[in-house]
Formats: structure tokens, sequence, C-alpha cells
């Protein structure tokens, strides 16, 4: 989705139409925070502790999602200006979101099981969410921003209130589609055992459109004079916001925080915020530091912040290609090192229901890390060919790639 428009300068001013490069490196920036855990997977390393390596490579990645969403509502409303309709954004929206969705189910499935076996499960993953969210944001564009603003806040700030009533309801429902649609609109990661085999949703829909609709209700902050502080006092508010009530123990995440032997376990244990779904404090906690990354990357050039770019400026053709990239290196990988690749060829379904498959074959933090960096290095030069694809060429169809 582009973000060329026209830019307010620093004292209001209307600028000559610019790419708001910040977006794009804080999206590359993320784009290579979460190779880190999608190598991981592949890799065979667990999720959680008790490392703290282990704990550390996990949690950076909990960035990713909310920028991603964030994000796109950002786009979303930065390319109405470039289309000069809200109804034309509407029906974009609705297509491109359609196009994740069968993308997510056909070439992404691929990627990450190099298999061909419907029958054995479909995954679900971020692609499919951020397509559902996209459809369903094409229908609260044509309100007021500040309406769809205080939709998505509301979303994302109360969700947590019923918690309690969707679980119960799950709990005592008899397998049916509307308790299947419950499940993949807000309970995630789950398992939807079907006749085709599991339908496995890693990203519910509550309250990620929430997280969006507020990307899109608050883009005109991104055209604001006052950008970097309005965003700095956004960030500050979300993150102390998530000290209190963390601290408090009470609202925003289902499991409490608990007294540990030492400071890191307990500072492990503190940041220990539930992602599938989001909890309220899961989103402060990660929001507010993307927030901050949008002035600091508004003031820095050079190669560090161009070697984002390159990634955050082509993120759905990064997405795809990284995953394949990885997944043909971690089979390579085991090979080389006499591990077993029995779990190389449907690794999603086998970590979620089959864990026991990777009992044994892990690769180390160390060898995971290299792995990361080798990843990178290969896909950024074919994203910089194609980011100067899309610079020289406005094909339409190039939009939804």
């Amino acid at each position: 989705m582009s973000t060329t428009v026209s830019v307010r300068g620093r004292h209001g001013s209307v600028a000559e139409s610019a790419r708001i490069s910040s977006i794009d490196i804080v999206r590359g920036a993320v784009m290579v925070l979460m190779a880190i855990d999608h190598v991981r997977v592949f890799s065979g390393v667990p999720a959680g502790g008790p490392s703290l390596g282990i704990y550390f490579t996990r949690w950076v990645t909990h960035f990713c999602a909310p920028a991603f969403f964030f994000l796109a509502g950002t786009s979303a409303f930065l390319h109405r200006r470039t289309l000069g309709d809200t109804a034309a954004l509407a029906r974009y929206l609705m297509v491109r979101g359609a196009w994740l969705i069968v993308l997510e189910l056909t070439f992404l499935r691929v990627a990450w099981t190099f298999n061909l076996d419907y029958q054995h499960y479909i995954l679900a993953g971020v692609i499919w969410a951020l397509g559902w969210c996209m459809i369903l944001l094409a229908g609260l564009v044509r309100l007021p921003l500040a309406a769809v603003a205080a939709i998505g806040a509301v979303i994302v700030g109360a969700h947590n209130l019923l918690d309690p009533f969707w679980r119960q309801m799950i709990a005592g429902a008899q397998a049916s589609a509307v308790r299947s649609l419950w499940e993949v609109l807000y309970l995630g990661p789950r398992s939807i055992d079907e006749n085709s085999g599991p339908f496995i949703v890693l990203y519910s829909l509550v309250p990620w459109i929430g997280v969006m609709a507020l990307g899109y209700g608050l883009g005109p902050i991104f055209l604001s004079a006052r950008r970097d502080r309005i965003l700095v006092a956004m960030a500050v508010a979300l993150l102390v916001a998530f000290v209190i009530l963390r601290g408090a123990n009470g609202y925003g995440n289902p499991q409490p925080w608990t007294v540990q032997a030492d400071a890191v376990k307990m500072a492990m244990s503190f940041l220990d915020v539930q992602k599938y779904p989001p909890s309220l404090l899961y989103v402060c906690v990660t929001l507010g530091p993307m927030l901050l990354l949008i002035p600091l990357f508004d003031r820095m050039r050079g190669h560090v912040t161009e070697f984002f770019r390159v990634f955050g400026a082509v993120p759905l053709f990064a997405y795809v290609l990284h995953l394949y990239v990885l997944h043909a290196l971690a089979i390579a990988a085991h090979v080389a090192v006499g591990q077993s690749i029995d779990g190389m060829f449907n690794t999603v379904h086998d970590l979620f229901l089959t864990p026991e498959v990777f009992a044994g074959t892990g690769l180390s933090i160390v060898t995971t890390y290299i792995a990361w960096v080798v990843v990178i290095a290969v896909i950024y030069f074919p994203c910089r060919w194609w980011g100067d694809v899309k610079r020289r060429r406005h094909d339409w169809w190039l939009s939804y790639l």
C-alpha cells in the first residue's frame, strides 16, 4: 500500500509530494525482527524460557504484529489521500484484503509446510488476519475519522472485559458454526477440527481490527507539523498505562505476574503478556515503543535506515520471500548437522499439535541467530530490486504486491 502523500512541513506548510520514509523504515525494522522468530520456529527452538536468551528472542518479536496492523491502518488513511475518494479506498481495501486471504491459504501455507496436503490442515496466520481486518476497515472508512479512532480504542481497551463471557460460552457450546465463528473472531490460537482437517487460527480478528482502526483514525497525526510530539506523548501514555495496570495485577491481561526468586525472572513474569489473542497490556507495551521509533527515524539518515527501508518499502514481497528462503535453509541446516527433518514438511501443524516430532532436533540459539543473519542477507537484494521496480513503474496491480 502506498504511503506517498503531500506531507506538511515542520512549520505547517505543505511540502511537495514525498513518501513518509519513517513509516517504511519502522515497517522494515519490524520485518527484520519478525524474521528472528520465524527462524526460531524452523530451528526447533521453543518459544518460552527458561533461558533468558530464548525468552528475549521471542519477546522482542512481539513488536511486529502491532506495528503491521497499526501502520496498515495509517497507510490506508494516506492512500485515501492519494485516491481522493473514500469509496475508491473501500474498494481497494476489499480487493487487497481478499487477495491477502487467498495468499495466506495458498502460497504462504506452502511456504510454512512445503506440502500440498490440504486435507491435513489449513493455517490462518497474520496475513489472513490482516486481510480480514482490511475488509472490515473498508466498512468503517465512511465514518468520521474520530469515530473510527474511537471504535478502535474501545475494541483494544475494552475487549478483555468480555474474556470470562467468551471462554464460558465456548467451553459450554457444542461444535457448531456459531462456535467456530467466535473462535475465529476472538479466541486464538485455536485448532478448529472440521471434516477437512484442523483449521489453525493463529491470529483472531479481535482486537486486531481495533489496532488497525486506531492506525486509520489517527492517520492525520502523520500529516501534522506536531507529529513527533504527539507520537511521543501517545507512546509515553501507553507505556505508563502498561506499568500501572500491570503493576496492579488487575485489568488488561488474563494471566497475572507473580513474585519470582530473582529480579530477572520477576521482569520476565512482569513482561509476559498474552499475544493470542492480544491483551490490552500486550498492545500497550508493544505499540508504545513502536510509536517512539517514528520520531527517531524521522531524524536518522544513513546506511542503517536505508537498510530497513528496503524491506519496509516491499513488506509483502519480503514476507513471502523470507519464508521460502528460511524454510529451505532450515532443511539444509538440519541435514548438515545430522538432525532429523521429520518436522520440516509440516512445521506449524507439528509445533501446535504434535510437538514431540521436534524432540531432540532443535538447533542452538547461536545457530538460530546466524541463520537469521543469512536469511536477511539473502533476501535483501531481491527486495531492493523489487522496490526499484515499484518506484519505476506505476501499474495498478503493483499496489497489491
